[in-house]
C-alpha cells in the first residue's frame, strides 16, 4: 500500500471490503435467481452460489451445499418467483421447502448433457473398444465393492451386460493388434491403421493374453472394509442395519447407509429358503412394454474416412448435433451410423425431436416425446425419459421460459479464478466479499 501512496494497512482494506459485502442493497428485491454449486475441494466439499439473473450479479455465497441452508436463504427472500437450477434433486427440494410459490426451471444445458450420456450408454452396448486392461471375469459378475453379491439385481443386469460387451471388444482389439504384428507391421503402422495409441499397442504386444486390471485396495468408504466385524455381528444376532451402521461409523466407516444396506441385503437373500425365492420369481412384475420386446442392430460402425471404429462418445456427441452444425466429415459419420445401426437411427430421430421441442418453445409436445422414448425399446433412453417425467414441471418451464443457469456458470468461473488466486491466504468471508458487487455509493470520490 505504501508503494501506491495509500496511508492505510492491508488489514484495514480487507476489513472495509468485508463490511461493504454485509451491507443491504437498496435495489428492489430479486425475482428470478439461479442456484448452482461450486467446489471448495472437488469431490470433497461444495458450496452454493446464488445469482440474480435479471441484474446479472451475485446475490450470495453459501459455504455448504445442503437443503437446510438453501431453503433458509429462500425463506428470507419471499419475493423469489423463478428458481433456475441444474438437475440436482437437492436444490429442487430446497426450492420446494423455502420458496413453494416459485416456479422451478431445469437448466437446458444439463438436460442435453443427460440426454447425451444416455445415448452414450445405449451405444456402449455394442462395445467400447479401447486399449485398457480387461476386467477379470469374477469382477464382471460382481462389483469390487459388492463382490458378495452373487444374484444379479435388476439394476446390475445392464451394467454387467455392458461389462461383458466391453470385455469382448477389448479381446477383439488385442487379437487384431497381434494379427497385424505377425504380418510384420511396426507399432506406428498398427496405430495408424487401428486408431489406438502407439504406446498402448507396444504394451499389448508384450502380453500373450489380454492383461487383467489390478483390483484396488478396499477403502473405508466400502462396508467390505469392515467385513470381518460385520460378519461377527451377523453371527451374534445383531442384524439391524442402523445398529451396524452406527457401530462401523465409530470404527471409521465413511460410506453411506444405503451402501451398507446393499451388502446386508445379499446376506439376507442368501439365508432365505429356496421356496421363497421361487415364489418371488413367480410374483415378479412383468417387464416394461418396449424395453425387452424390441431389439435393435447395435453393431459398431466404422468411420468411412479413416476406417476406425466410431466410439460411443463420438456417436453420442454427433447424435444430438443438428445437421446444419455438422462438418463434412461429421456428416459422413452420421450417415454411416444411420445406415449401419438401427439403434443410432432411432436415437437420432428422437434427439432431433427433443431439440425441436426446445426450439419451438412448445412444452405441450414433451409428453408425447416421453411416451415414445419409454416405448422405444432403448433402455437407457427410456430411463432418461422416466426421470424427465418425475421433474416434468421444471422441464416444461425450461422450454417455455427464457431463463437458464448460464449466468451462474459464468460466475462460478469467476469464483474459481478468485479462489485460486487467494488460495491458502483467506477464507469464506473474504471470498464472499470479493464476489459480491461493490456499492458505488460507498466509494470515496473527489
Amino acid at each position: 500500500m505504501n508503494q501506491l501512496g495509500m496511508p492505510v494497512s492491508d488489514d484495514t482494506i480487507l476489513r472495509h471490503l468485508k463490511r461493504m459485502a454485509l451491507q443491504i442493497d437498496d435495489e428492489p428485491p430479486a425475482r428470478i435467481i439461479g442456484i448452482d454449486d461450486w467446489s471448495w475441494r472437488k469431490s470433497w466439499r461444495y458450496g452454493t452460489i446464488i445469482v440474480d439473473l435479471e441484474r446479472r450479479k451475485v446475490m450470495d455465497i453459501l459455504e455448504d451445499r445442503s437443503v437446510a441452508s438453501v431453503a433458509q436463504w429462500l425463506k428470507r427472500h419471499p419475493s423469489i418467483e423463478v428458481v433456475s437450477r441444474d438437475r440436482c434433486g437437492l436444490y429442487a427440494q430446497a426450492a420446494r421447502e423455502g420458496a413453494p410459490q416459485a416456479s422451478q426451471v431445469a437448466d437446458r444445458f444439463h438436460l442435453f448433457q443427460n440426454l447425451r450420456l444416455a445415448i452414450e450408454e445405449q451405444m456402449s452396448l455394442s462395445g467400447r473398444a479401447t486399449g485398457r486392461a480387461l476386467l477379470p471375469d469374477e469382477d464382471i459378475e460382481t462389483d469390487h465393492d459388492d463382490r458378495a453379491l452373487h444374484e444379479e439385481a435388476p439394476g446390475m443386469r445392464l451394467r454387467n451386460q455392458l461389462r461383458r460387451t466391453h470385455r469382448q471388444s477389448r479381446k477383439e482389439v488385442f487379437e487384431t493388434v497381434h494379427a497385424l504384428s505377425k504380418e510384420g507391421l511396426t507399432c506406428s503402422e498398427i496405430a495408424r491403421r487401428t486408431g489406438y495409441g502407439r504406446r498402448s499397442i507396444a504394451k499389448w504386444l508384450t502380453f500373450e493374453t489380454p492383461p487383467d486390471r489390478r483390483r484396488g485396495a478396499l477403502q473405508p468408504t466400502s462396508p467390505l472394509y469392515f467385513e470381518a466385524f460385520l460378519t461377527q455381528c451377523w453371527k451374534d444376532g445383531n442384524r439391524r442395519g442402523r445398529h451396524l451402521f452406527h457401530d462401523i461409523k465409530h470404527r471409521g466407516y465413511t460410506g453411506s447407509f444405503s451402501n451398507l444396506e446393499r451388502l446386508l441385503a445379499t446376506w439376507r437373500r442368501a439365508e432365505r429358503p429356496e421356496s421363497d425365492k421361487d415364489k418371488d420369481k413367480d410374483d415378479a412384475a412383468p417387464a416394461r412394454v418396449g424395453v425387452v420386446d424390441s431389439t435393435y442392430d447395435n453393431a459398431p460402425v466404422r468411420d468411412p474416412h479413416t476406417g476406425h471404429w466410431i466410439s460411443p462418445v463420438v456417436a453420442a456427441a454427433l447424435c444430438i448435433k443438428p445437421r446444419g452444425a455438422l462438418t463434412v466429415n461429421q456428416e459422413r459419420k452420421v450417415d454411416a451410423l444411420k445406415q449401419g445401426s438401427d439403434t443410432f437411427a432411432t436415437l437420432r430421430s428422437l434427439s432431433m425431436r427433443f431439440r425441436g421441442i426446445f426450439h419451438s418453445r412448445n412444452s405441450a409436445r414433451l409428453e408425447d416425446w416421453i411416451d415414445d422414448a419409454i416405448h422405444s425399446g432403448l433402455v437407457f433412453l427410456a430411463r432418461f425419459a422416466r426421470v424427465l417425467r418425475r421433474d416434468i414441471d421444471a422441464v416444461c418451464n425450461a422450454i417455455d421460459l427464457p431463463w437458464s443457469n448460464g449466468q451462474a456458470e459464468g460466475q462460478i468461473n469467476r469464483l474459481k479464478t478468485i479462489k485460486r488466486a487467494m488460495y491458502g491466504r483467506a477464507g469464506a468471508e473474504l471470498l464472499r466479499a470479493r464476489m459480491m458487487p461493490i456499492q458505488l455509493s460507498d466509494l470515496h470520490t473527489k
